[in-house]
């Protein structure tokens, strides 16, 4: 019998679902993007994130795509495209995420089965109210190399070394990148400092590929 472990204005969490069910859902909610599920071995977490939730998304992916543009890199972007292996009854959904060095073995591959395909090498976690699963034990098992975590104050990088994620102070997918540097343009969005009115998302953009360029540069 399925049971409600979890209720919360943002959040359910079931208990004793079947994979087959949790794909289902995963097919149920195609139409509603903002909907989350995070499903880990018969527990299943149903989330709705509010919007500055969505807003840090969607500069982040902003951020990496001007980069990867700037840098002249190939990507498979797939946003929050369910990443999930049936022998190991786990999935989730990241905020965003990318196929960066083993773009080139995507590229014409339609739908990516990643029982047999590599998973993308980083994905980004928006975590201001904090899931009730850990995600992190779950991109580890799938093989994620890469998540970055963004909490409303800071970002950090994560990279996955012996089957755990350790913090890094450089991107490894985009290692002109640091979390220091994508924390001082973030911190110009979204500025507490009252003398120092925050930017719009395409003035912030725009001055980020400047940077990106002059380091390439130098």
């Amino acid at each position: 019998m399925t049971a409600a472990l979890i209720q919360s204005p943002d959040r359910v969490v079931l208990g004793n679902i079947s994979w087959q069910s949790y794909q289902s859902l995963v097919k149920d909610f195609e139409s509603e993007p903002r909907v989350r599920l995070t499903y880990d071995r018969g527990t299943l977490e149903i989330r709705m994130p509010l919007d500055p939730h969505e807003t840090y998304k969607k500069l982040l992916g902003r951020l990496i795509e001007a980069a990867t543009e700037e840098l002249d890199l190939e990507i498979r972007s797939l946003g929050s495209r369910t990443c999930g292996r049936a022998d190991l009854a786990k999935g989730l959904e990241p905020d965003q995420c990318y196929y960066i060095q083993h773009e080139s073995l995507v590229r014409n591959t339609d739908q990516i089965d990643l029982a047999h395909l590599p998973p993308p090498d980083l994905a980004v976690e928006v975590d201001i109210t904090s899931s009730s699963m850990n995600r992190f034990s779950i991109y580890a098992d799938l093989g994620v190399p890469e998540v970055w975590r963004y909490d409303g104050r800071s970002l950090t990088m994560h990279q996955l070394c012996d089957g755990q994620y350790v913090v890094s102070d450089r991107s490894a997918a985009l290692p002109q990148l640091t979390a220091a540097d994508l924390n001082r343009f973030l911190s110009l969005r979204f500025s507490k400092d009252k003398t120092q009115p925050a930017i719009g998302e395409n003035n912030l953009v725009k001055q980020f590929r400047l940077w990106v360029q002059a380091q390439r540069q130098g």
